[in-house]
């Protein structure tokens, strides 16, 4: 037999009479992710280290490399997305999607605010087609023409600049064997 506890309120387990266990949570899942404060408090002299960006280069026929910061897409629903909705895009900067096989591919402007260069890069790193400045929000397809792996997105007119063209090379490192899905 249980013994009864004189005026007290019974244990409710699972609830909470007031309400409030979900500000609990939310303050004590807040805390967690905050490492509760000891890492910031920790390391508040030193300086925080941003993690690096990939990068790759890409090789004008007879001019120095080029490096590009990329960001990787390698699953269909990132590659979807893709610079879909941007406002900037910085020169040197571009999206790398990365496609499971070779194939030919065709991508469009759907959603897409700045105008872009495409880059069609095959699995041995030619660069087999460019579509230059392209036109935001157009639907028109844009192909490959050719069987391609990745895809490079950079600023408008950007290849043009530093004189980049169909048939040059891209050295894509070690992100020429990253896997896609």
């Amino acid at each position: 037999m249980t013994p009864k506890r004189p005026n007290k309120r019974p244990v409710r387990i699972g609830r909470w009479p007031d309400g409030g266990g979900a500000v609990l949570l939310a303050t004590c899942l807040t805390f967690l992710l905050a490492g509760c404060g000891t890492t910031e408090s920790a390391n508040a002299g030193a300086a925080a280290t941003p993690t690096p960006q990939p990068q790759i280069q890409l090789l004008p026929l007879g001019g120095a490399p080029i490096p590009v910061v990329v960001e990787v897409v390698a699953t269909p629903a990132l590659r979807q997305r893709g610079l879909m909705f941007r406002e900037e895009l910085a020169p040197g900067h571009g999206m790398l999607f990365v496609f499971p096989t070779s194939a030919p591919l065709s991508f469009w402007m759907r959603n897409t605010l700045i105008a872009l260069d495409i880059l069609f890069i095959e699995e041995g790193g030619r660069i087999v087609r460019i579509h230059q400045n392209t036109t935001p929000h157009s639907e028109a397809p844009l192909p490959s023409d050719a069987p391609a792996r990745f895809v490079l997105e950079v600023p408008g007119g950007w290849t043009a600049l530093v004189g980049i063209r169909e048939g040059d090379q891209a050295d894509l490192g070690p992100l020429a064997t990253h896997p896609a899905s």
